[in-house]
């Protein structure tokens, strides 16, 4: 498809936090036509009835989901619907002709064991996910320009990924040493209502959570598993952070012997030469999650503690832009051969 030519997107989900974000950053995308939003809470109404900061945005409104209306309407259909939910209707979609971004889970484990495992049910279409491609956009941009069907990764295992796999490939850390602790705002859970996150609940709180039994560890496991060529096992810890959108991660590696700062500094550069969101900051800066809010930047900073021989590497993201709807627009720049960066770089204001 040439750059100058409009593709048709559908979002699935569209009234959720991915689903809006992903709306948001499409409507002032050059070379993008939205073409169905679905929600089924709000099927028939104007998105901006719903939404307010998108008042003046050409937009289609809600509709339900139903695949005899999705059929023949998108070349792109971007589902931000929770696992277990859509995965017949994508299945649908691709045998129609579409192609699929999955922002829910249910193509990012190759394994359909682990996938039980992880989801306590049986995949609804193993076949599709031998067809996935993982969509960290910066590890998978030739497999990206051919894929019909991908699957974009955990926003925990973004910011986590991100720095770790310049290192695994370059053989300067301890695989088995790695150590995982992750702050997520709030916007990383459904836009649904739960107890645990009431505003009484999280504010002037901070807490982990689901430690142990993420659905997001095996993910991060596999994409390690991929690049070191061997089975590991990760420690992650997640923790709930009082506010909406963003995530910290410190990851605390042990390196090999006669490992440098230089050499670190190296891999992280050649990893991400040609990566335009991924900002390696001078030593002595450390990442905040206000530089990269509503964006689709990834952070990025290390530390070689030679006291207590530790490499600690840091990375701040948005868990709706690089961590989820960001990076699925990328990934469509990339798969429909667009300039990585379209429709990402300005996009409509926030509320």
């Amino acid at each position: 498809m040439a750059a100058h030519d409009k593709v048709r997107v559908a979002v699935l989900g569209a009234s959720g936090y991915s689903g809006i974000e992903a709306v948001r950053i499409l409507a002032g995308h050059p070379f993008v036509e939205l073409t169905t939003l679905t929600s089924e809470h709000y099927a028939g109404r104007e998105v901006a009835h719903v939404y307010r900061h998108l008042t003046g945005v050409d937009l289609p409104p809600f509709e339900e989901l139903r695949p005899d209306l999705l059929r023949g309407r998108a070349e792109l259909v971007i589902s931000c619907l929770p696992e277990k939910v859509g995965t017949a209707i994508l299945a649908d979609m691709i045998k129609s002709g579409a192609r699929v971004i999955d922002v829910g889970a249910d193509f990012r484990l190759k394994d359909p064991a682990v996938y039980r495992t992880t989801y306590g049910t049986e995949h609804p279409a193993p076949g599709l996910l031998r067809e996935s491609v993982y969509g960290l956009s910066e590890f998978h941009r030739h497999e990206l320009r051919e894929a019909s069907i991908v699957a974009n990764p955990g926003c925990y295992p973004t910011g986590a990924l991100l720095g770790i796999l310049p290192l695994i490939k370059r053989d300067l850390i301890e695989p088995s040493s790695i150590v995982i602790d992750a702050k997520s705002g709030t916007t990383g859970a459904r836009r649904a209502p739960a107890i645990d996150q009431l505003f009484a609940e999280v504010n002037e709180n901070l807490r982990p959570y689901k430690v142990g039994n993420h659905r997001h560890l095996p993910e991060m496991e596999q994409e390690i598993e991929a690049a070191l060529g061997r089975q590991v096992a990760v420690m992650f810890v997640p923790h709930l952070l009082p506010v909406t959108r963003g995530i910290l991660t410190s990851i605390f590696m042990r390196p090999r012997q006669g490992t440098t700062e230089d050499d670190v500094r190296a891999a992280f550069e050649a990893s991400f030469a040609k990566s335009r969101f991924i900002r390696i900051l001078k030593a002595g800066e450390l990442p905040e999650l206000k530089n990269v809010r509503a964006t689709n930047y990834c952070e990025l900073s290390f530390l070689l503690d030679r006291r207590t021989d530790t490499l600690l590497v840091l990375t701040a993201i948005d868990n709706l832009g690089k961590g989820a709807s960001g990076q699925a627009v990328q990934n469509m720049n990339l798969m429909f051969g667009y300039d990585e960066a379209a429709g990402l770089i300005s996009a409509a204001p926030l509320p």
